[in-house]
C-alpha cells in the first residue's frame, strides 16, 4: 500500500497509537449468543478535546428560557434547532424533551434510524477544569479525589489487559489511535504501554516502510544504566513498530469504503475513513481511537449575536458529517452489526455565556452513543440551570452519570466482560459498590444486549500485583532486569511460557538494586514472571521478541 493513498484517506493519521498487547488465547467474547461469540466486535472512541459545549449541542426545551436568560446572545433559537420530539413523541412535555444543534443533522437522522442514544450530564465526581488535569482523569478511569490513582496506566489499557489477553493473535494491535501525535494515556496498561508512531514526513512510497526499521539496527550491548533502559526501550518501540505495521498496511490495502458513501472532506472523515477501511480489511483490533479538537470556545464560539454560525458551529457539522459518514459506511454491509461508537470530552463548559460570544471552562456535558447495536433515546434529564448562579460561578455540577457509566456498560452489555474486569479497569467507585450496579439501562438493543450467561473472565494466571519489584525492559530481547529496593531480603524467580511450563528459575543476585535474568535460548512469545522473597510475591506478563 503506497503510503501517499493512506494519507489521502486520513490526513489527520500523523500519529497512529498501536496497542503493542502480544498475548496467548484465553478469553474469547462471542458472535451469537448462541455460543456466546461476540469476538468480532469493536468501539470506537472519539474525543472532542477542549471542552463541548454541552448546553449548545444538547438544548433543554423543557428549560428553554432560562437557557436564553443565560446566554442572550450565543443560544440556539428555536427557529432553527432541531427538535428530537418530532421524531420520539414521547419526549414533549417532559424534563427531557431535547433539541440538537442545528449543524447535528446526520445525528439527528441517527436517532431517527435507531442508532443513537444521548447520555445527560456525564463527567465525574472531583471535577478539575484543568485540560491536562481533566483528560488524564478520563484517560486513568480515576474518580479525581487523588492523583495518585491509576496515574501509571489508562482504563482501556488495563481493560485490554484483562479481558483482551488471549483473544487477539500476537501480530494484531488491541488497539489503535489516529489523529493525535502522542498515544493517549488510556492505552497504557500495568505491563504493557502504548506506542505512539508519527508517519509524517517518512517515506513516501510504503506505509510498510515508514515503520519499519526506523532506527536501523540496534546496539548489540546495552549498558545497565539509566541510559541504559531508555536506550532499551527505544530499541522495543522500533521492533514493535515492525511488528505491527505489517498487519495495518496489509489491512488497509485489502479493505475499502462503500462506494455508495460520500465522506466529507474533513480530518474527523478521514480518520473514520480510515478506521471502516482497516475493519473491512479484516484487522482484529478492539478499540479504536479518534480525535476532533478545537473545542476550548473561549471566544467566538457564535461568530456575532443572534448567529449561530461560528466555531462551535464548524465542530458540530464535522462531528455530525464525519459520524453520518461512517455510520452509512459500516450499514453498507453486516459490519454495522459489530460496531458502537462513542464521544466523550474532558469537560463541559459553564451555562452562562461570557463576555466574547464563547464560554468558560465548565463541569458536565452529554455524551453520543451511536451504532446498530445501540437504542436511540435519552438517557438521564435536561440540566437544572438553576444550579448555574453566582455563587457557583453558573457551573452545572450535577453529575447524572459518571463518565465510567458509560464506558463500563458497554465493557460489559456490548463486549461481555464480567464485574471484576470491568471494576479492575476503573480506579475508585461510586457508593462503594460495583461499577456494574451503575450501568445505563436501555444503551443497548435487546437483541444485541449480552446475557449475564456469557460473561467472560480473564486470563487464567495470578493477578498483577504491586509489589517492591520493577521489570524491565518489556518486551525485552535477550536479557531483562529486576529491580528492588529491598535485595537484602533475597528474591527468587519462576518463569513460566504460555503453556505454564517452567523454563527458567534460581536465585537473583542484586547489584546496585538490579539484577539480570538471561534469557538467550528461549522462543519469542508470551512469558509469566513469579517473584519471591520472604515477605511477597509479584506476578509479571513479560514479552520477548
Amino acid at each position: 500500500m503506497k503510503r501517499r493513498q493512506f494519507i489521502k484517506l486520513s490526513s489527520t493519521a500523523s500519529a497512529i497509537g498501536l496497542m503493542p498487547f502480544q498475548v496467548n488465547a484465553s478469553l474469547k467474547l462471542m458472535n451469537s449468543f448462541f455460543n456466546c461469540d461476540v469476538s468480532n466486535r469493536k468501539l470506537v472512541l472519539i474525543e472532542l478535546s477542549g471542552g463541548n459545549d454541552g448546553l449548545n449541542t444538547v438544548i433543554p426545551i423543557s428549560a428553554f428560557t432560562d437557557y436564553q436568560t443565560l446566554r442572550p446572545n450565543i443560544h440556539i433559537p428555536s427557529a432553527l434547532y432541531l427538535p428530537l420530539n418530532q421524531i420520539d413523541a414521547s419526549l414533549a412535555g417532559t424534563n427531557q424533551d431535547i433539541a440538537l444543534h442545528p449543524a447535528l443533522t446526520g445525528l439527528k437522522d441517527l436517532y431517527a434510524a435507531d442508532q443513537l442514544r444521548i447520555i445527560q450530564s456525564v463527567g465525574y465526581p472531583s471535577q478539575n477544569k484543568s485540560h491536562f488535569a481533566s483528560q488524564d482523569i478520563y484517560a486513568t478511569g480515576n474518580d479525581g479525589s487523588n492523583w495518585n490513582n491509576g496515574s501509571d496506566s489508562g482504563w482501556i489499557g488495563r481493560f485490554m489487559e484483562q479481558a483482551y489477553a488471549d483473544l487477539i493473535p500476537a501480530n494484531y494491535p488491541l488497539g489503535i489511535q489516529i489523529g493525535s501525535q502522542n498515544t493517549n494515556l488510556g492505552f497504557h496498561g500495568i505491563v504493557e504501554h502504548g506506542l505512539a508512531l508519527n508517519i509524517n514526513g517518512q517515506d513516501s512510497e510504503n506505509f510498510y516502510s515508514v515503520l519499519s526499521g526506523l532506527g536501523g539496527n540496534p546496539p548489540v550491548n546495552i549498558p545497565n544504566s539509566h541510559y541504559g533502559t531508555e536506550l532499551q526501550n527505544i530499541i522495543n518501540v522500533d521492533a514493535l513498530s515492525n511488528q505491527y505495521s505489517e498487519i495495518i498496511s496489509n489491512s488497509f490495502s485489502a479493505g475499502s469504503n462503500s462506494a455508495a458513501t460520500t465522506y466529507p472532506d474533513t480530518d474527523l472523515a478521514d480518520q473514520l475513513k480510515t478506521v471502516a477501511r482497516l475493519m473491512r480489511g479484516g484487522i482484529q483490533s478492539k478499540i479504536f481511537m479518534v480525535k476532533l479538537g478545537g473545542f476550548d470556545t473561549h471566544n467566538n464560539q457564535n461568530q456575532a449575536s443572534g448567529d449561530v454560525q461560528g466555531k462551535h458551529y464548524e465542530l458540530m457539522s464535522e462531528l455530525s458529517g464525519a459520524i453520518e459518514a461512517f455510520m452509512s459506511d459500516l450499514n453498507s454491509d453486516s459490519l454495522a452489526e459489530d460496531v458502537l461508537g462513542i464521544t466523550f470530552s474532558e469537560f463541559g463548559r459553564k451555562a452562562q455565556e461570557n463576555g466574547s460570544l464563547g464560554t468558560d471552562h465548565g463541569e458536565v456535558a452529554p455524551v453520543f452513543a451511536f451504532g446498530k447495536p445501540v437504542k436511540s433515546g435519552v438517557s438521564g434529564v435536561n440540566v437544572d440551570l438553576s444550579e448555574a448562579v453566582s455563587s457557583n460561578n453558573f457551573q452545572i455540577q450535577s453529575v447524572q452519570h459518571d463518565y465510567r457509566q458509560t464506558f463500563a456498560t458497554i465493557m460489559q452489555d456490548f463486549l461481555g466482560s464480567n464485574d471484576a474486569i470491568v471494576d479492575a479497569a476503573f480506579v475508585g467507585n461510586m457508593n462503594s459498590e460495583s461499577f456494574t450496579d451503575f450501568k445505563i439501562s436501555e444503551l443497548i438493543k435487546s437483541e444485541f444486549l449480552v446475557p449475564e450467561s456469557c460473561y467472560e473472565g480473564s486470563l487464567n494466571i495470578p493477578s498483577e500485583t504491586l509489589a517492591e519489584w520493577s521489570v524491565y525492559p518489556n518486551p525485552f530481547k535477550t536479557d531483562f532486569f529486576v529491580k528492588s529496593e529491598n535485595q537484602h531480603l533475597g528474591t527468587s524467580y519462576e518463569l513460566r511460557n504460555q503453556l505454564g511450563q517452567r523454563v527458567l528459575n534460581g536465585d537473583l543476585e542484586f547489584i546496585n538494586g538490579n539484577a539480570m535474568v538471561q534469557t538467550k535460548n528461549l522462543q519469542n512469545g508470551l512469558y509469566i514472571l513469579t517473584l519471591k522473597n520472604s515477605i511477597e510475591s509479584s506476578v509479571h506478563k513479560l514479552i520477548k521478541y
